[in-house]
């Protein structure tokens, strides 16, 4: 079959990858892709935010099967118009993926579940939000409702900074993202994320993972978009696993389809764990990022048969086959991220990693210029490693990032720590 796959980063890069494994994929694009993602499939360059052009090209490319990476074409309704042309597609529709474009609506609906999360108040204007946070004190959670790319959360752990994320984003800090804001208690305990495949009616897990937001070894610095993750996370023992799928997740499912918008996709439930309770932090409508390039490192071929099944109602049919083992992904980035950065610089030394079912350098924001692999993104690469263990996994990884060449880019030393 002829599969197309929207997106361009490490993401991408790995479901690229799991679905070239699959037998069933004789024909892979991917739109617009980056230069790792041209190594094993065609990369087209269309706007993947106009539901029309994409569907014109999947017309014209005989695809068919689409796999929608990030959550931007997901927000603007190009899962709908690829459905109504006739297109088999995993992502959910619009309507259903508001449960990551809109944190208010995601209240309003684990409301209706009553699925456990933080207490919260919505806001339109900043000076009744500082008036609130100052009622409640810090620490606190300043959310933008819409979109902001990962970064639209700040955890005020003073009411300086609380009021100060207030003022950034109704003053356009995040664009139309912060038109309304999301003020939540802080909630304690240790974060994991979950994820499962939903057809609009059965709910299959498929993996738990953990992510490192913050710049800096330690856990310090700015929040990121993550700068590693590994998987499974210890944190989500089988229990609170059961506890979360049917306390939070199929209340939230059953209302979203007796509302008339089923869930149709993956869906990624960060929680957070405290005494064994889990607690809803946010939904995401697509694979996290770096959580995805674990997860398919784990799953291999098996990816796309269980994509298949969810986008055609089959979930019901499937098992996920997993290997005993552990993945780690180490994010290389460029000197500055998440602020300012450079774009332009050569990386080296690529050509010499290995490329197995047990190692893999996924790339994120890369570009081929004459030859040479050059970083035009933040976050730039992914390197990924199983093991046996989580610390037979992380050795791996990260004797491969000592391989790359790349003194314009730094990563975290300590992928992994709470867990090893």
């Amino acid at each position: 079959m002829n599969i197309l796959i929207l997106g361009s980063g490490g993401r991408e890069h790995s479901l690229a990858w799991a679905v070239k494994q699959n037998p069933k994929c004789d024909r892979l694009i991917v739109a617009p892709g980056n230069a790792g993602i041209a190594q094993i499939a065609e990369l087209a360059d269309i706007d993947i935010l106009d539901g029309d052009v994409v569907a014109s090209f999947a017309e014209e490319n005989a695809i068919d099967f689409v796999i929608v990476g990030p959550e931007a074409p997901l927000a603007a309704g190009v899962a709908d118009t690829l459905r109504a042309a006739g297109l088999a597609v995993f992502g959910p529709s619009q309507k259903a993926a508001q449960l990551e474009a809109s944190k208010a609506f995601t209240k309003a609906i684990c409301d209706a579940a009553n699925a456990p999360t933080a207490a919260y108040a919505r806001f339109t204007d900043a000076a009744p939000a500082r008036d609130y946070v100052t009622a409640q004190g810090a620490p606190i959670v300043i959310k933008a409702d819409g979109l902001a790319a990962g970064k639209g959360v700040i955890v005020a752990m003073d009411m300086d900074t609380a009021l100060a994320a207030i003022d950034d984003m109704f003053d356009g800090e995040y664009g139309d993202a912060g038109a309304e804001v999301v003020i939540e208690e802080f909630m304690e305990g240790e974060e994991a994320s979950f994820f499962l495949l939903v057809d609009g009616e059965t709910v299959l897990p498929i993996g738990t993972a953990q992510d490192h937001k913050r710049a800096f070894d330690g856990d310090k610095g700015p929040n990121t978009g993550g700068m590693g993750a590994y998987s499974p996370a210890p944190v989500l023992s089988d229990e609170i696993a059961d506890k979360a799928l049917n306390e939070i997740i199929k209340p939230t499912m059953a209302v979203m389809a007796a509302q008339g918008m089923p869930y149709q996709g993956v869906l990624y439930a960060g929680l957070m764990i405290k005494d064994g309770q889990p607690r809803l932090v946010e939904y995401n409508a697509r694979f996290g990022d770096p959580e995805c390039q674990v997860l398919m490192m784990r799953l291999g071929a098996q990816a796309l048969d269980l994509m298949l099944a969810c986008a055609d109602g089959r979930l019901s049919e499937k098992t996920v086959n997993w290997a005993d083992d552990h993945a780690l992904t180490v994010v290389m980035a460029a000197d500055g991220y998440p602020g300012s950065y450079e774009k332009g610089s050569v990386i080296n030394g690529l050509d010499a990693l290995p490329e197995t079912s047990f190692e893999m350098c996924f790339h994120a924001g890369t570009k081929e210029v004459d030859g040479d692999i050059t970083a035009i993104g933040g976050r730039v690469l992914n390197v990924t490693a199983r093991g046996a263990t989580l610390a037979e996994a992380h050795a791996n990884a990260y004797a491969m990032v000592d391989q790359i060449e790349w003194p314009e880019g730094f990563n975290r030393t300590d992928i992994g720590w709470r867990a090893l």
